[in-house]
């Protein structure tokens, strides 16, 4: 087992596979594309990273004096109203512009996400300051893990939504601090008496919260970082703990010594990482969060003394540069299962689709069109307010950027299950009923609405298949399309009989013959319809 780099062609299986890890979606034309390619020639493909489509979210409502672009408004941004919707729509905004691109960035921003995690309903404040969260989040899709926590400590939302901003000299708020160190950084490792973990202790905590005393939200957003260009927090030297800050022997008993002004406030910061970084247990911890979000969520321990430990080093070597880590690690033989003896513990189709995950493939593999913001932004509002807003991704178990607790999605980290909690009682309705909705153009999970695209099913077989006449071909193409293994003849005739009903498989090709002829869709839509419902909602279909 070893991470040598696949100088192999994809083809659609591996291409597949490759997609779906470093993507939200794919299309048949960019599945096309890149199963010709080397895995490093496919990722330098989807590095290509395209600009917005959609520059600045836009508020449409109230409809008698719409609030517009609110995020260049004037206005401080916590005097605006309707924060809950324009919250969603910051959402919907980087989900629109994720979704009109095939760039592996999208992915790796909210990678970052899960590991420096805020929730946008739940303390972040005004939708602009998540909206500068999230810019941060991308700006550093291609960067430092090492300057992002130096950088995210300032951030506005992060200082609302851990109370940073609240702590003080004289009156310290640890919520921050502990998280930093907990989820952000280096991680708790194994407990080992009162107060002391294997990588730091309850002393390290309130150490680290006197570092980061004093900095404060600057909610007019006037502050610009020079090396992002995005808003930033700022500094309170009065309410900054100005005393020399003693770490335990976890760290090698480091003093980082006090200081009373500004400069020297961020200079305890750079010290304070440094010292965080220079532990091996905060790469491993790094690239433990890599692996399970983009190859798999449980490995053994051959996996954990090569791969995972190699790559740690790597990043070690590489200052944190991550993103070289991901793609040593996605173009490997080990990452396509070329190396691997064991038949039982493949990789390829090893996790469950995430509610965002499932809904992104659907739209792009099914070519659904999606209402334009910048030219119907009524449209795109009903679509989006019928995915984001109480309505599919909050059914299936996944408020987008909005995890319930500061640790995230519990798929993300909570053993032994992870990524198999996306399937519960609770959620399995909204996952089985989306493609419902998006074949008849209604919300069938709450007010049976418009959502305001559906889907064109013969459109899209059309589209995909060369020969959609050929009910057993079809099928075929199909399922090629969209689930992580080829499937077998019985497989293809229990689909088959969804169309044939019992008939023949003449019936196909004659009913297919008339509506070429005639131009009536009555019987191939209802067909095909229920073909699509089946084949999506099949258990294939869960898995990536």
């Amino acid at each position: 087992m070893s991470l040598t780099t696949s100088n192999s062609i994809l083809g659609k299986k591996n291409g597949k596979h490759l997609l779906r890890r470093v993507c939200f979606h794919y299309s048949k034309e960019i599945l096309d594309a890149i199963s010709i390619m080397t895995p490093l020639e496919a990722l330098n493909f989807l590095e290509n990273h395209q600009p917005n489509t959609w520059i600045e979210p836009y508020d449409p409502l109230p409809n008698d004096d719409p609030h517009g672009y609110w995020i260049s408004s004037e206005d401080l941004p916590n005097t605006i109203p309707n924060q809950s919707r324009k919250r969603s729509l910051v959402a919907g905004w980087w989900w629109y512009n994720m979704i009109n691109r095939n760039s592996v960035r999208d992915k790796i921003t909210f990678f970052l996400h899960t590991t420096f995690t805020t929730s946008k309903d739940d303390g972040t404040g005004a939708s602009t300051y998540y909206y500068d969260h999230l810019k941060l989040l991308e700006n550093y899709s291609s960067g430092s893990l090492k300057e992002l926590s130096k950088k995210i400590t300032l951030d506005n939302a992060m200082l609302l939504y851990l109370d940073n901003t609240t702590n003080n000299s004289g009156n310290p708020n640890e919520n921050y601090a502990r998280e930093f160190l907990e989820l952000f950084t280096i991680g708790k490792g194994e407990q080992i008496g009162e107060g002391n973990y294997t990588n730091y202790t309850e002393s390290d905590v309130q150490q680290a919260a006197r570092v980061f005393s004093g900095f404060k939200t600057k909610l007019d957003r006037s502050i610009i970082d020079p090396d992002t260009n995005l808003p930033m927090g700022r500094t309170n030297t009065n309410q900054h703990d100005s005393g020399d800050k003693q770490f335990s022997s976890a760290f090698n008993n480091y003093l980082i010594v006090g200081s009373e002004t500004s400069e020297g406030m961020f200079e305890e910061i750079n010290q304070l990482v440094d010292m965080i970084f220079s532990q091996q247990a905060t790469a491993l911890n790094y690239v433990k969060k890599i692996y399970r979000f983009f190859v798999k969520s449980e490995w053994n321990q051959e996996t954990e003394d090569t791969i995972i430990n190699d790559l740690a080093e790597q990043l070690i070597l590489n200052n944190f540069q991550f993103y070289p880590i991901i793609k040593s690690l996605v173009s490997s033989t080990h990452f396509y299962d070329l190396n691997d003896e064991n038949s039982n513990d493949e990789i390829i189709g090893s996790i469950i689709k995430s509610p965002l995950q499932l809904m992104s493939e659907m739209v792009s593999v099914l070519n659904i069109p999606i209402p334009n913001p910048n030219s119907d932004i009524i449209g795109f509002y009903r679509f989006w307010h019928f995915l984001n807003h109480n309505n599919f991704l909050p059914m299936a178990g996944m408020g987008i950027f909005s995890p319930d607790t500061v640790a995230g999605y519990p798929a993300n980290y909570q053993s032994p299950n992870f990524d198999r909690q996306w399937f519960s009682s609770n959620t399995l309705l909204a996952r089985y009923r989306l493609i419902e909705c998006l074949i008849s153009g209604r919300n069938k999970l709450a007010t049976n609405g418009l959502i305001g695209t559906e889907l064109k099913c013969i459109d899209f077989v059309e589209l995909i298949s060369s020969n959609p006449a050929e009910i057993y071909s079809l099928i075929s193409e199909i399922a090629e399309l969209i689930y992580p293994y080829h499937i077998d003849d019985e497989r293809i005739s229990y689909f088959a009989q969804i169309i044939l009903d019992g008939y023949p498989s003449y019936y196909w090709y004659d009913s297919w013959q008339i509506y070429l002829s005639t131009n009536d869709t009555t019987v191939v839509k209802i067909r095909l319809e229920n073909l699509i419902t089946a084949m999506f909602n099949a258990p294939e279909n869960q898995l990536m």
